[in-house]
């Protein structure tokens, strides 16, 4: 097996590109930590708002409440730049006006790096991927691909990593992040606290790694680099 390399630190600009709110919260919010207070910029965009995420709340109500935890959260680990662009959540598909809009967005922001979800079939063994998350990647790598000039990388977060960002003193960032979308957290598992949730979510995400020297890690996948 092939040593997991550093994620690139020579890069000042970063979009991380999701289908939904919290989608940034079970991956990567620990590493965003580590990154804006370094002095790096990290701006996001989100297909939708998640609307259909809440059981038992009617989208008109459930969208506008999961924008507010999501902006509230990214600005934890600071993230100021968020953007939702109205998409249908749980029919998010990889469709032209997708890719238009990721053209779009890459094309204003022109970051070093793009950061996305993973596009596999599954996460392990009895962990099936959303399809809203497979197609979703596969809008950013088509659009990624169609581009002139590209940003540097595209990553996916994801297992079997080629890349990884240590997280030490950024995991209490990361379970603050998650426990901001407190109402959906709350009714997603009602019995458990929503910071034990949290807790327990972003563990899983920043797993010791042993080429790292144990040390937490958010892993990432490349996909597709421009330079070395």
């Amino acid at each position: 097996m092939s040593a997991v390399e550093p994620f690139p630190s020579d890069w000042r600009t970063g979009l991380v590109l999701v289908p939904h709110p919290d989608d940034p919260e079970y991956g990567i919010a620990a590493a965003v930590a580590k990154w804006t207070a370094a002095g790096r910029s990290v701006s996001y965009a989100l297909a939708s708002r998640g609307e259909r995420g809440i059981d038992g709340m009617a989208p008109e109500r459930a969208g506008p409440l999961r924008e507010i935890e999501q902006r509230r959260s990214a600005a934890i680990v600071g993230v100021d730049d968020v953007d939702f662009w109205d998409f249908p959540d749980s029919e998010i598909r990889d469709t032209a006006a997708l890719r238009a809009k990721i053209v779009e967005k890459i094309t204003a922001l022109a970051p070093d790096v793009v950061i996305t979800i993973y596009s596999g079939p599954q996460w392990g063994p009895g962990q099936p991927n959303q399809r809203d998350h497979i197609e979703f990647s596969n809008a950013v790598a088509a659009a990624y691909d169609s581009l002139t000039e590209p940003p540097r990388w595209l990553f996916e977060n994801g297992p079997e990593l080629t890349h990884g960002e240590t997280v030490d003193g950024y995991l209490e960032h990361a379970v603050a992040a998650l426990a901001a979308h407190e109402e959906y957290l709350s009714v997603l598992d009602p019995d458990t606290p929503v910071v034990e949730q949290a807790r327990k979510q972003v563990e899983m995400a920043t797993p010791p790694h042993p080429d790292f020297g144990g040390a937490p890690t958010v892993g990432f996948i490349l996909k597709r680099p421009t330079s070395l």
